[in-house]
């Protein structure tokens, strides 16, 4: 096959790297999508030069499933293109590392990009739990290695502090054990924060339709990643909000999550098509990776009509981040009543 019949790039930004780049203007004008002979569409995150499919395989949805089970969903959708694996010693306190690492064995390291986190913010913890997810993931390094949750601006400090996260982490990139840094947050004021102390290559960070519409949240950390020149990690672009009291959901989970394809569809059109979005991840459930798969190969820049069925969609729906948010921005702390996010029928964050 030619090299022309199987590399093109269509919609985003014309670049000067880029072949037979479509232009889209305006507020929601993206980077070039790269399509090769996997069909799936890729960019290239940030100033790393990975070239990274625009759907990442969410790790934390191998929680709860067969080896054997885990094993095809991962090496199934390596063949379908996705070439970006997210886990973290938090998923299912490891089972979720240990599961992607043995599911990865008989791929070529070199053809996907491994992402790992730490939680811990301490030197000595963060060296302790890296080594700990080389060992579980069966791998000599991680192409992306992230500080996870940052939620107070307390939290970058200790960590990027003398004896923090950080200087292990630079450690290991000395050792060939890690290539690029970055770092998950959930809160504006830590996302700032972190971009403005230390030169991160990646930033995760919450890019949802219903969040960004309603209230802007997701737009200041895009503009100051923007400058920055750091890749970002979409996470959450499937939530259709907070679950009413009493509702019940297919996918019990902390925040509804999409379920129809077309609608699927059209919110990852949306997050991909915003500035600085190189790729994102489903729901933690196996399914609903197979739909955003789909909604990989069905990608394209979201139209203006598209976009106004979004914000139909939003009306109304309660958000998932406010409570936290708010608190964070006024410098108070903020408990979480569940271990992984804040209670889903809480009155307070339909505000």
């Amino acid at each position: 096959m030619k090299r022309r019949s199987f590399l093109k790039v269509v919609g985003g930004v014309a670049s000067g790297a880029a072949v037979g780049v479509s232009p889209v203007t305006g507020p929601l004008a993206a980077a070039p999508v790269i399509v090769d002979s996997s069909g799936m569409p890729r960019r290239i995150l940030g100033r790393t030069a990975l070239r990274v499919s625009i759907i990442g395989f969410p790790g934390f949805s191998l929680k709860q499933e067969s080896q054997e089970r885990c094993t095809a969903a991962v090496q199934g959708a390596f063949k379908r293109g996705v070439n970006y694996y997210d886990v973290a010693p938090a998923y299912a306190n490891g089972e979720c590392e240990t599961k992607l690492g043995l599911a990865l064995q008989g791929l070529e390291r070199s053809q996907y990009h491994l992402a790992c986190k730490t939680k811990m913010r301490d030197k000595d913890g963060c060296r302790a739990e890296l080594e700990r997810s080389l060992q579980r993931l069966k791998t000599e390094y991680f192409d992306v290695y992230q500080l996870h949750h940052l939620v107070q601006p307390a939290d970058v400090k200790k960590a990027l502090g003398p004896g923090g996260a950080m200087e292990a982490i630079l450690q290991a990139k000395e050792q060939g054990k890690v290539r690029f840094i970055g770092f998950s947050a959930h809160t504006t004021k830590a996302a700032v924060e972190a971009l403005k102390s230390f030169p991160f290559d990646t930033v995760m960070f919450p890019i949802n339709y219903v969040e960004y519409l309603n209230r802007g949240f997701g737009k200041e950390v895009l503009e100051v990643t923007g400058e920055k020149g750091a890749g970002v990690l979409a996470i959450k672009p499937m939530n259709a909000g907070l679950p009413k009291p009493g509702e019940t959901l297919k996918h019990k989970w902390w925040y509804r999550t999409l379920e129809d394809q077309e609608e699927i569809n059209m919110a990852w059109r949306f997050t991909l098509s915003l500035p600085g979005v190189a790729t994102g991840f489903s729901p933690a459930w196996l399914d609903l990776a197979e739909k955003a798969i789909a909604a990989g190969y069905a990608y394209r820049p979201i139209t203006e009509a598209e976009r106004k069925k979004l914000q139909a969609m939003a009306e109304g729906q309660g958000s998932i981040f406010k409570r936290e948010e708010d608190s964070v921005a006024l410098g108070r702390s903020f408990q979480s009543p569940y271990p992984h996010r804040p209670h889903e029928c809480d009155p307070e964050m339909w505000a």
